[in-house]
This record gives structure tokens, C-alpha cells and sequence, in this order.
């Protein structure tokens, strides 16, 4: 089977999740001969990994001949109509004409057009958005594929377009909603984007039964159309088989992930608060970026503890690793978190584990300690516990590492294989 995937961002180019868990599928499936995927992103760097079963597409690199750009039926790209340039009902000569004069990202050569792309989550997100999904009628037309798998929102419009022109069967993979990354105050453009894509959708695979429920309730998604697939981690690594801790005088707690009301991080300062309070010897270190991470500059600082809390800024993979490896403790507080790969992360690198009972990941993983995230005293006795009790400490360790260490994604990538071969059964009835 053909698979033609879309995603955002593929490692070692990440800012979150969403790569390394494409990454992970995709490594999953190369166990089956009868799977290959052409993966398309809007922007390839060069250094990405390759294997037998993975054909890397780069948007940014697709010619759209002058023929077939004569030729675009917009119709067929209606479904984009969110805050952009590219609208529906331009001809393709007004689109040159607009859209290269506004932005320059068209550049025409002698065999036809190709639209640049940065491949962040910038201030024109939605234009690329777009754009994206303008270049992934091209690709379904020249590439041989089976079915479409595209991973979140930003990929949504894309794979529409592709499913439009090809008539292939589309399964959509949600790994997060607005609900969860907004808290509640939901982008109306974003909304519309992810419903339409799963109304599209012949099937749809989510990370967690936290976000079925979601898709249930506030997309009205029937339930018998969503699979619930957990994501699994890659403990083949020489950071996974390298790894061990670095003994330190005092101890310290860390928080891994963007700094967003999504995350929780006044509650991790308020446990910092409560546990310094009552132990000397620790330190707090908050690592990532985001909105918020002004405001709890100014919570640590009123709450006094600046001297003990610390932020680092965004990490990548070989500084996640060294951070992890210097911690006697991960927080995930999330306040919704609808898988989070992160606690994985920290339970192969021998670190014990603290997440919220609002993760999607509580719902697989045991060897941990579980809170509700808006109870910051239990998450404190929590940690002051782990860090005063070795005994307590070693065996999460321990349990956590044998835990963590059956959860490959060989397991994930075997469901989806079947979500595939089942939705191309029943398009066919």
C-alpha cells in the first residue's frame, strides 16, 4: 500500500511533538513490506533521516507547470477560506498577480511555478496553510498513492485537496485539538479547519480516549468512525541504551514543554513554592518557550524562589536528553494534554514521573504518580516524597524504565496498518 502522508515538520526540525511522532509511525510501518510512504512537508532542510520505505516530499520543491497551473479548477481548494490571501474565488491570473506582488512566495522559472515556504508556525501560518494545500493538488496528481494520512489542523486543507483530486480514502490523525492548545478559547478559524477535515475523513485515529471524547462531544463526531491509537516512543537510541543520571548536590525537578496555559506551568511554580519551602537542597528548572513564560518570571520572583527556579528556553533533542539526564524528577502538570510524549521521554532516560490525570498518556502508562493537575499540594507531598525517599525514587526508576521499554511503536504502526487496510475495505463497499 501507497501511502501518501502529510505532515508539518519531520526531525531532526522540530518544535514539539507532532515530528517525532510522525517520525515514530513512520518507523513503525518500515517493519511491513507492504507499506510505503511518500511523507510531504512544506519545507525540507536536507538533513532529515531516510529509509527503504520513506519517499521525504518537499512542498517548497514541487513544480506547478505553467499547463496545470492554467488549468487549477479553484473548486476544488474552496474549503480554504481562513485569514489569508489565497482566496477561493481568484482565477489563476489574478492569483499570480495578487499574491506575488503581496508576498513574493510564487516564483515563476521556465518550467512553471513553485511556492516558497518557511515551515514554522509563524505570523502567516495560515497563508502557508494554504499555499500548502494549493501545491498538494499537484502531488496527488503525480504521485501513485493509496490513501491520504495527515497528521492535525495544519494538514487538514492539504489532504481535502489531495482526497478531492484523487477520490482516495483519507484517514485523519489527531494528536490535539484547539480545545486543549487554546484552554477553552478556541480559534473559530482553527475549529472550522479541524472539523472539516474529520467530516472529510473516512476514519480517524486519535492519540488518547480523552480526545475521542472530545471529537465526540464537541466536534459531534460519531464514534464509531474514531480509533484510539497510543503513540509509543523509540527505545532504540544510543541516548535510550546510554542512559544515566548525573549525580549532582542538589536535586532537581524539571518542566519540558511549551510554556501555554495547555501545560500547567502555575501549577509547577506553585509546587516549586510549596516544596522549597520545606527542603533546601532543590532546584526547579522550567525548559521551553511560550506566552506565558514572562508571567512566571514574575509569579517566581514574587513568590521569592528566583533563586531556585531557572528557565533554559527551548531545547532540542540533544539538550532535552542532557536536561533530562541532569533530573531527579519530571512534572507534567498539563491541564489538558491529549497524549504527551514527554513522560516517556523521562522514564527511558531513568527519570521518575509526576503527570496529571488530565493526559492522555495517563490512560497507558502506570509506573508513575498520577494528580489531578489543579492539586498542587498532592503534587507537592508527591515530590517531596520521590526526592527524600530513594527507595521510592529507585523503584519508579526502575518499574518505569522495564514499562517505558515495551512501548515501541511497532505496536501504534500495526494499528494504523490496519486503519488503513479496513478504511480502504469499506470505501470500496
Amino acid at each position: 500500500m501507497n501511502v501518501l502522508m502529510f505532515g508539518w515538520e519531520f526531525p531532526p526540525n522540530i518544535s514539539g511533538g507532532l515530528g517525532t511522532a510522525c517520525y515514530g509511525i513512520i518507523k513503525g510501518l518500515s517493519e511491513y513490506d507492504d507499506v510505503h510512504v511518500n511523507f510531504v512537508i512544506p519545507k525540507s532542510h536536507g538533513n532529515e533521516p531516510s529509509s527503504g520505505n520513506l519517499q521525504l516530499i518537499s512542498a517548497d520543491k514541487v513544480m506547478i507547470g505553467q499547463k496545470e497551473f492554467a488549468e487549477i479548477k479553484w473548486e476544488n481548494v474552496s474549503l480554504i477560506q481562513v485569514q489569508s490571501e489565497l482566496s477561493p474565488y481568484l482565477t489563476p491570473e489574478t492569483f499570480t498577480e495578487e499574491i506575488t506582488s503581496k508576498s513574493h512566495k510564487i516564483n515563476q522559472t521556465s518550467g512553471g511555478y513553485k511556492i516558497s515556504f518557511s515551515g514554522k508556525y509563524g505570523p502567516n501560518l495560515f497563508d502557508e496553510i494554504n499555499n500548502y494545500a494549493f501545491v498538494a493538488q499537484t502531488i496527488a496528481k503525480e504521485n501513485d498513492f493509496d490513501l491520504i494520512h495527515a497528521h492535525d489542523w495544519l494538514t487538514f486543507p492539504a489532504a481535502v485537496a489531495a482526497k478531492k483530486i484523487s477520490g482516495k480514502p483519507l484517514v485523519v490523525h489527531i494528536h490535539s485539538t484547539d480545545f486543549d492548545r487554546s484552554g477553552g478559547a478556541i480559534n473559530p478559524d482553527i475549529y472550522a479547519i479541524e472539523k472539516q477535515g474529520m467530516d472529510e475523513a473516512d476514519h480517524i485515529i486519535v492519540v488518547s480516549n480523552k480526545i475521542k471524547d472530545r471529537l465526540t462531544g464537541q466536534y459531534h463526531i460519531a464514534p464509531d468512525k474514531i480509533t484510539t491509537i497510543y503513540n509509543g516512543i523509540d527505545n532504540d537510541t544510543k541516548e535510550a541504551q546510554d542512559a544515566k543520571h548525573k549525580q549532582q548536590k542538589d536535586k532537581v525537578v524539571t518542566f519540558l514543554g511549551r510554556i501555554t496555559v495547555q501545560k500547567g506551568p502555575e501549577y509547577f511554580v506553585d509546587v516549586a513554592r510549596m516544596v522549597i519551602a520545606r527542603m533546601k537542597n532543590v532546584h526547579f528548572v522550567m525548559a521551553g518557550n511560550g506566552e506565558l513564560r514572562d508571567k512566571i518570571i514574575e509569579l517566581s520572583a514574587r513568590y521569592g524562589i528566583s533563586d531556585k527556579f531557572h528557565f533554559t528556553g527551548f531545547l532540542n533533542g540533544p539538550e532535552v536528553n542532557e536536561m533530562l539526564s541532569r533530573s531527579d524528577l519530571f512534572i507534567m502538570p498539563s491541564v489538558s494534554e491529549p497524549f504527551g510524549i514527554v513522560p516517556l521521554e523521562a522514564m527511558k532516560a531513568n527519570v521518575p514521573v509526576i503527570i496529571s490525570l488530565q493526559s492522555g498518556v495517563s490512560e497507558l502508562i502506570q509506573n508513575v504518580v498520577k494528580t489531578d493537575f489543579w492539586d498542587v499540594h498532592a503534587m507537592a507531598d508527591a515530590v517531596h516524597g520521590i526526592l527524600k525517599y530513594k527507595k521510592l525514587s529507585k523503584t519508579l526508576i526502575k518499574e518505569g524504565k522495564e514499562e517505558v521499554g515495551k512501548l515501541s511503536w511497532t505496536r501504534p504502526a500495526t494499528q494504523i496498518r490496519q486503519v488503513y487496510f479496513k478504511t480502504r475495505v469499506n470505501q470500496a463497499c
